[in-house]
C-alpha cells in the first residue's frame, strides 16, 4: 500500500471547501506585503503626518498615566529581567528586548481603556499597534518620519481588515488583525523584502490568534493585554522572516487558513488604501475622553447630563439605555456586565458605566476602585437598569456610536439625553489643543507641566528628528 493510500482525507463542511489560490494570483499575504514595500513617507499627506503626531501623544499619554497600575508594573517586571536591552521602557531609562519593550509599553497604552479606537465591521484599537512600531525604529536606529510611516501603515492595515469582517461574531479577537498589520510595520523598519514581509504575515497568523473570551462575561488582566501580546509575537514573526524562515501558506486562503478557521472569506483591494487610491484611515480614528469602551463613550456623555438633571438618584424609577446592535452586543451581553466584579468588566459594561456616569457626573481611573464596584446606590440603581438595541442607532453606526440614556422618575417625569458623538469622533479629528488638553488632564500630577510641556514640543517635531532619543528621554519620570 502506498504512503499516499495511508494519509487521512479532510471532510470539508459546504461552506469550507478550500478555496482554490492560482498558480499567478497573488495570495492576501503577498498584496499586503507589496503595499508595504511601495509606500513612502511621501505618500503621507501633510494632514496625515499631523495625524500620525497626535496618535502617538495620546498613546503615550496613555501609558504615562497607566505607568503605576499595580497589573502594569507586573508586565514591566518581566520585561525588566533582561539586564541589557535595544529598546526603551517608556518613562525610564532601562532597556529591554524590542518584543519586550512593546508587551509592557502596550500594557501601559491600553491599561485605562483611554487610548483610541475605530469601528468597522470590527472594532478595535489601532493604536495599540504603536509600541511595537517604537520598539523596532529605535533598536533599529530608524528616523522619526520612518516611524511616522510605519504607524501610519500599521493603522492603515488594522482598520482596512477591521472594515473587511467581524470576526468576534465567530468567538475571535480583534488583536487578530494587529498580528499582520504590526508583523509588516516591523518589518518595514527592518527593511524586510516583499518576500520577507510576506512570511512575516505567515507566522504572525500561523501560533498566535486570539480567542474573543477575553472580552465576554467576567473580563480578565488579559483584556488590557492581548493586544501588546499581538505587538510582541509579531515583532518576533519580522524577525524570524528576517532571518530567512517561512510561515504556512497561503496563510488567509490555505485549506486551514484564517478564512476557514476564523473569518469566512474576503477580500482587499489594495489599490483604494493610503497613498494608492483611497485615503488613510487613520484620519477616521476616534479619541476617547474617558477610559472605558469606544462603544460606551456617548452613552457616558448622555449620563453625565441625566445625572445632573435628577436632583436625587433614590427617586430613580428605572433607568432605560438604548444602544447600536454592538453596544447591545459587546457591553450588555451578560449577566456580568449588569453586576462587574472587577475593573475590566465595568469599563466594558453599558450598565454600569451609564450609572457611575450619573451618581459622579464623569468616569475617571477611580470610577472603577472596589469601592466603587461596591457603591450600595450604584448596586441599587443597577437592578433598575434595561438596555434594548434601537434601530435607528444601529444604522448611525459604526461611522457614529450613539446612546441614548432615559431615566423615569418616581413621580412619573422623564428626563432624556442622546449624544451621537464628540470630538475627535466622526471623522473631526481633536486639534493640536484638543489633543494637548488630553494629554494633560490625563497625566497630571505624574509629573511638572513643564516636562510635560517639553515632551509635546518634541513630539510634535518627530517628523524632524534622526533618531528617537530625545523623544525617550523626555519620557522618563523623576
Amino acid at each position: 500500500m502506498s504512503s499516499l493510500a495511508l494519509m487521512p482525507t479532510l471532510a470539508w463542511a459546504d461552506d469550507r471547501k478550500p478555496t482554490p489560490v492560482g498558480d499567478t494570483d497573488p495570495s492576501l499575504a503577498q498584496q499586503l506585503a507589496r503595499y508595504t514595500t511601495s509606500l513612502t513617507y511621501n505618500d503621507l499627506p501633510p494632514a496625515i503626518v499631523e495625524r500620525v503626531k497626535a496618535q502617538v501623544i495620546d498613546a503615550l499619554g496613555c501609558a504615562i498615566a497607566a505607568l503605576k497600575a499595580p497589573d502594569v508594573l507586573k508586565v514591566r517586571q518581566v520585561a525588566q529581567a533582561l539586564s541589557e536591552g535595544v529598546s526603551t521602557l517608556i518613562g525610564t531609562d532601562r532597556k529591554t528586548s524590542m518584543d519586550l519593550a512593546s508587551f509592557a509599553n502596550g500594557a501601559a497604552v491600553r491599561y485605562f481603556d483611554l487610548n483610541d479606537t475605530y469601528a468597522g465591521k470590527e472594532v478595535g484599537h489601532p493604536s495599540d499597534n504603536i509600541t511595537p512600531c517604537l520598539a523596532v525604529a529605535e533598536a533599529q536606529h530608524c528616523s522619526g518620519q520612518a516611524l511616522i510611516l510605519a504607524i501610519a501603515l500599521a493603522y492603515e492595515l488594522d482598520c482596512r481588515l477591521l472594515d473587511a469582517v467581524q470576526i468576534s461574531t465567530r468567538g475571535w479577537d480583534h488583536p487578530n488583525y494587529s498580528l499582520p498589520a504590526a508583523a509588516l510595520a516591523a518589518g518595514k523598519l527592518m527593511n524586510l523584502s516583499p518576500e520577507q514581509l510576506e512570511q512575516a504575515v505567515n507566522l504572525s497568523l500561523a501560533g498566535h490568534l486570539a480567542v474573543n473570551q477575553t472580552r465576554l462575561q467576567v473580563l480578565s488582566n488579559w483584556k488590557g493585554l492581548a493586544d501588546a501580546e499581538a505587538g510582541r509575537n509579531a515583532i518576533f514573526a519580522a524577525q524570524l522572516a528576517k532571518a530567512g524562515l517561512t510561515g504556512p501558506a497561503p496563510a488567509f486562503e490555505g485549506n486551514a487558513g484564517f478564512f476557514k478557521q476564523v473569518s469566512g472569506s474576503f477580500t482587499l483591494d489594495t489599490r483604494q488604501f493610503g497613498g494608492q487610491g483611497g485615503t488613510f484611515k487613520i484620519a477616521e480614528c476616534q479619541v476617547k475622553p474617558f477610559p472605558a469602551q469606544a462603544l460606551l463613550q456617548t452613552a457616558i456623555a448622555a449620563a453625565i447630563k441625566v445625572g445632573k438633571a435628577v436632583p436625587d438618584t433614590g427617586q430613580v424609577a428605572s433607568i432605560l439605555i438604548a444602544t447600536s446592535h454592538a453596544g447591545l452586543q459587546y457591553s450588555a451581553e451578560s449577566p456580568e456586565k449588569f453586576a462587574p466584579t472587577t475593573r475590566e468588566t465595568a469599563d466594558h459594561s453599558l450598565p454600569y458605566s451609564v450609572v457611575r456616569a450619573m451618581l459622579d457626573q464623569g468616569i475617571t481611573h477611580a470610577s472603577y476602585a472596589d469601592s466603587a464596584l461596591k457603591d450600595p446606590r450604584l448596586v441599587a440603581l443597577l437592578k433598575t437598569v434595561k438596555v434594548e438595541e434601537d434601530e435607528t442607532l444601529t444604522r448611525l453606526s459604526p461611522q457614529r456610536l450613539p446612546n441614548r440614556v432615559t431615566v423615569t422618575l418616581k413621580d412619573g417625569r422623564v428626563i432624556t439625553e442622546q449624544v451621537n458623538d464628540l470630538p475627535g469622533f466622526g471623522g473631526k479629528p481633536l486639534d493640536r489643543q484638543g489633543t494637548e488638553e488630553k494629554f494633560l488632564r490625563i497625566t497630571q500630577g505624574l509629573w511638572p507641566e513643564q516636562q510635560a510641556r517639553a515632551f509635546l514640543e518634541v513630539a510634535w517635531a518627530l517628523d524632524q528628528q534622526q533618531d528617537l532619543g530625545e523623544l525617550f528621554r523626555r519620557l522618563v519620570l523623576s
